[in-house]
């Protein structure tokens, strides 16, 4: 961490949202704030951040914080850049949050977030792709070889097709 974010327990940072002393920011990506957020906070993406219109009040502390605390840590000069004053971190995230026992919003039928869904996606083709190359015909393989290609395709672009993909499906279409 830098010296720009100081780090708070989630008791410490429930005491300050209750005397209406500070906002907490959410940076984890929208699907991902749908389905489970500590209660008061607010959405602004990291991947979206710095667009992001704040409008945050001059007096009050900002928190910031993701799931587990890992990418507020990594993502720290960013996100205090943008703040006037001092700025803070959610100390585990949502992660301690929860297991402090404050309350939650949850959305019991929403469906995973899009990245955990790619994962499980993807590795069930490699899994299906090397079973049928084994058992079935060795040009299976090559479903598994294509998978490998489009992941390092997405780590070098930041676009992934299979996101956009099951972005698409039923489940993940967002209700008006």
């Amino acid at each position: 961490m830098t010296a720009q974010l100081k780090t708070l327990t989630p008791v410490e940072v429930a005491e300050r949202l209750n005397a209406n002393r500070a906002v907490l920011i959410d940076i984890r990506e929208a699907d991902e704030f749908a389905r489970q957020h500590a209660r008061g906070a607010i959405s602004r993406p990291l991947s979206a951040f710095d667009e992001a219109h704040l409008a945050l009040a001059p007096d009050k502390d900002v928190v910031f914080t993701c799931r587990s605390g890992m990418r507020t840590a990594a993502n720290c000069q960013r996100l205090g850049a943008r703040i006037q004053g001092p700025s803070y971190v959610l100390e585990g995230g949502l992660d301690a949050w929860s297991a402090a026992g404050l309350p939650v919003t949850a959305v019991k039928g929403a469906p995973l977030e899009l990245m955990r869904q790619v994962q499980i996606a993807i590795g069930l083709l490699v899994v299906v792709s090397v079973a049928l190359g084994a058992f079935v015909n060795p040009a299976f393989l090559g479903v598994s070889a294509f998978i490998g290609a489009g992941l390092v395709m997405a780590g070098l672009s930041g676009f992934c097709g299979m996101a956009r993909l099951l972005a698409l499906a039923p489940w993940n279409r967002r209700t008006a």
